[in-house]
């Protein structure tokens, strides 16, 4: 068996509407990263020094070096950047969540001072500002928890919410397991989310972040060089989400900030021109990540999906989807070996793996499937022996209330075709009415074997489709 963990498909076609606060179109979620003074450096016990995130393209770490250059680019953030930002904030009383690397905070006592003062969240952006994807799981749990610990005791409360940045794959888990009201190492979505852990029984919400409407790009080749450049970008992307909210499908939207980068002069006005252009739309929520946390525990709380196909031990699973197929559950059984992940946990995604099944089996095994199927109003209808799937679908068309002389077609038109044909005539009734399978019956009559032995696997599979969406709905 193989299973693929990562999701590709998420809400799908039609994510839900976010239902924010007042009705408002969008959500806003402004989030500064405080990370100077918890950077790689020796005096921080660290083998080299920083090399992430400047104003230094291409930067290399030197090796049981102090850089000054570096560190003087994160002196600054924490010297000018920072106080520049929360003027700005601080006079429009806009909230802001803040990352705060615990080494970071705990070498900045006025700066935390500040925050608090301006009632901003400050959430764990982990204990140094280094890299965790090399880490064992043992040293990023103990890192983590050391930072929970320094952050209570630099601000006087446990933070609510976590991002690392430089993360591991473990990050989130470990996080879940800490019990964090969200987290937001991940930038796969619009929307929050509820995560179901694997290791653990919690249902974590993730608040995806941003990677491209952040100031980070000012540090990157190919990125933003201008405060006008940052404040189009984000204006383009405030315009579709806040038109998608317009449309019933409200969304949130992220903005990454850094004191080092957008607190130089020639990068805030273009932040302050996106801050002017937002507050004058009607229905914008400015929102901490916590308030996005605790609205959605409140309107979105987490489901139980009462079969998750991709999770399911075999047994479980054919004796789920084995009738799926008529009488034939050896597609089940071969889907199940299939890689399934979340995506297959979906209608389409596990009719789509079973489809696979079905098409790649032989002529043999295929015919063997159209041959299971009943005649439409057939004897066996009459006679109430079909199965609880096909008694439903042929009464969803009126099929279990025929006049005589329609009964009387069908059976004829049965018998001709599967004398022509050597299998019954198949049809997905969900789609169809009675006047519309009586005409497919005189069109499909006309056809070739090879035509319609094809037409007939193609019914199968949307039957298929049909019966699935109402087990997994």
């Amino acid at each position: 068996m193989t299973r693929y963990p990562r999701n590709l498909i998420g809400y799908g076609p039609t994510p839900p509407d976010a239902a924010w606060p007042g009705g408002a179109k969008i959500a806003l979620s402004f989030v500064l990263n405080y990370e100077e003074g918890g950077e790689n450096n020796i005096l921080h016990g660290d083998p080299a020094s920083e090399a992430f995130l400047s104003e230094i393209i291409g930067a290399v770490p030197f090796q049981g070096q102090r850089h000054w250059n570096m560190e003087s680019i994160y002196e600054y953030g924490a010297r000018a950047g920072f106080w520049r930002l929360h003027r700005l904030f601080s006079r429009l009383g806009v909230p802001i969540t803040v990352y705060g690397v615990a080494e970071a905070l705990a070498r900045s006592p006025e700066q935390v001072e500040a925050m608090q003062a301006a009632e901003w969240e400050i959430a764990s952006h982990g204990l140094k500002w280094i890299e965790h994807k090399e880490m064992t799981e043992a040293e990023e749990r103990r890192q983590m928890a050391e930072a929970v610990r320094l952050h209570e005791e630099v601000t006087g409360a446990r933070p609510t919410g976590w991002y690392t940045g430089r993360c591991s794959m473990n990050t989130v888990r470990l996080a879940a397991e800490m019990g964090f009201d969200w987290v937001s190492d991940a930038i796969d979505d619009d929307l929050p989310y509820w995560l179901e852990v694997e290791g653990t029984d919690r249902h974590q919400l993730v608040i995806p972040y941003t990677m491209d409407a952040n100031d980070m790009r000012f540090a990157v080749p190919a990125g933003f060089s201008t405060g006008e450049e940052f404040f189009t970008y984000l204006k383009d992307s405030f315009d579709c989400l806040y038109r998608e909210g317009q449309e019933g499908s409200a969304k949130m939207m992220s903005i990454g900030m850094h004191c080092r980068l957008l607190g130089r002069p020639g990068r805030i006005e273009g932040l302050r021109r996106f801050l002017d252009y937002a507050r004058g739309h009607d229905g914008v929520w400015f929102a901490t990540r916590e308030d996005i946390a605790r609205h959605w525990s409140y309107a979105h709380p987490p489901a139980t999906r009462a079969m998750v196909p991709s999770r399911m031990e075999r047994d479980a699973f054919v004796a789920a989807f084995g009738s799926v197929y008529e009488h034939s559950p050896w597609v089940a059984e071969r889907a199940f070996a299939l890689e399934l992940g979340p995506a297959h946990d979906r209608p389409a995604g596990l009719a789509n793996a079973m489809a696979r099944v079905f098409r790649t089996a032989t002529e043999e095994e295929r015919l063997a499937v159209l041959v299971a199927h009943p005649d439409l109003a057939g004897k066996l209808a009459a006679a109430k022996r079909l199965t609880a799937e096909s008694t439903a679908e042929q009464a969803s068309a009126g099929l279990d209330a025929l006049t005589d002389a329609e009964r009387a077609a069908f059976e004829a038109h049965n018998t001709a075709y599967t004398e022509k044909f050597g299998f019954p005539f198949i049809i997905a009734v969900k789609d169809n009415t009675k006047q519309s399978i009586m005409a497919a019956f005189e069109t499909r009559l006309a056809h070739d074997r090879a035509t319609e032995f094809a037409a007939a696997c193609g019914q199968v599979e949307r039957i298929a489709w049909h019966r699935l969406r109402d087990l997994l709905a």
